[in-house]
């Protein structure tokens, strides 16, 4: 199903919700960045601050999850094995630490400067199929950490009217030493930029 009307920003209340309904929901949404490059989101993992071992908000407030408790609507950027950052719109209420993990895009817009921060990628389903990966194609760092998404313009989230899936593919996510049962990953099942099926 393709796009029905011109991109609007998600606002705070699409935030302001578990990170179960959230995730499901980010699918075949947009990321953008203020100079152009654009993708259509994927695949997305929840995590869900006291109730999941695997969030990093699990044991409550530090400086580096702060974003993570904030408000939401906000993006939480972190550092990963010492070399990838990885994107997450922070969802829930304000102090319960929840957030959804973008994990692919399909390149829709700015391709060209993809490339340009991914020099290694041979086609486009290698420019955003990894969190790590698309952060590096999005040029998204710890820069970006605490950002709002809903009244700022460095990168925001916006629906153009596609839904997303009914049957989105659920499964556990990926990566992870604990809560590895959880079947907190969904992606759309026939794109060919997730990330792993």
């Amino acid at each position: 199903m393709a796009a029905t009307r011109k991109p609007k920003k998600l606002p705070r209340s699409f935030y302001h919700r578990d990170p179960l309904i959230v995730a499901p929901e980010l699918l075949n949404k947009l990321l953008r960045c203020h100079d152009g490059r654009a993708g259509r989101i994927v695949e997305v993992e929840a995590y869900r601050g006291g109730d999941d071992p695997a969030a990093h908000s699990y044991r409550g407030v530090t400086p580096r999850t702060e974003v993570m408790f904030g408000r939401p609507g906000h993006l939480y950027v972190y550092f990963t094995y010492g070399m990838h950052w990885c994107a997450n719109a922070v969802c829930g209420p304000q102090g319960v630490g929840n957030a959804v993990l973008i994990r692919a895009l399909q390149p829709i817009a700015g391709l060209d400067l993809m490339y340009a921060a991914r020099p290694l990628a041979k086609h486009d389903r290698q420019l955003c199929n990894g969190p790590a990966c698309l952060t590096q194609a999005m040029s998204i760092s710890k820069l970006h950490n605490g950002i709002d998404l809903v009244s700022g313009d460095a990168y925001t989230l916006l629906d153009d009217g596609m839904p997303p899936p009914e049957r989105p593919v659920q499964t556990t996510r990926i990566g992870l030493t604990k809560a590895t049962d959880y079947p907190w990953r969904w992606y759309v099942e026939e794109s060919a930029y997730v990330s792993k099926k």
